[in-house]
């Protein structure tokens, strides 16, 4: 196992909402969602690029939103009813702010223990490159990657984001 990224931390044992892109499944701490909506209605900005698909109109708030399977080096899914909109609240250029995350779909509500969190895989996986996925969570009947949403937005390419909001 390879040592995680030392801006990231290792995930910490709680709740953690699961969601699917393509055959795998990820898990995101659940106090850092504040709700689900349905994926259609992004609006393309002029601004879009790398994995900013656009915004969504949350209650008369423009919330730009990532596309996940880009932010994992995945390609672009076909769109479909199951896709979701993960609201999860950051905190970017000093102040909390709603970023919406793209995903295939949402599955559930996963308690997940400190004996059943890991390192990150190294090698083999395709996760290397990626050290915003800060676990492994180890279940009896699968594998949960972890990823913080804190970190995933400290790319430089979703510096795009803080011109969204402002």
């Amino acid at each position: 196992m390879t040592a995680v990224n030392a801006t990231a931390t290792l995930a910490q044992a709680g709740k953690f909402l699961s969601f699917r892109l393509g055959a795998d499944e990820y898990g995101v701490e659940i106090l850092k969602v504040q709700e689900i909506v349905g994926g259609s209605g992004i609006s393309r900005t002029p601004r879009d690029s790398g994995p900013v698909r656009g915004t969504v109109d949350l209650r008369g708030r423009s919330i730009p939103v990532v596309d996940m399977r880009s932010c994992l080096h995945l390609p672009r899914s076909p769109e479909s009813e199951k896709n979701c909109i993960i609201v999860a609240d950051v905190v970017r250029a000093g102040r909390n702010i709603p970023v919406g995350l793209l995903v295939d779909e949402v599955c559930e509500v996963l308690s997940i223990t400190e004996d059943e969190i890991d390192l990150p895989p190294a090698g083999g996986g395709g996760l290397e490159e990626i050290d915003f996925i800060n676990g492994m969570g180890r279940l009896d009947d699968r594998d949960v990657d972890l990823v913080d949403v804190q970190h995933l937005l400290a790319y430089d390419d979703l510096s795009t984001i803080d011109s969204m909001t402002n």
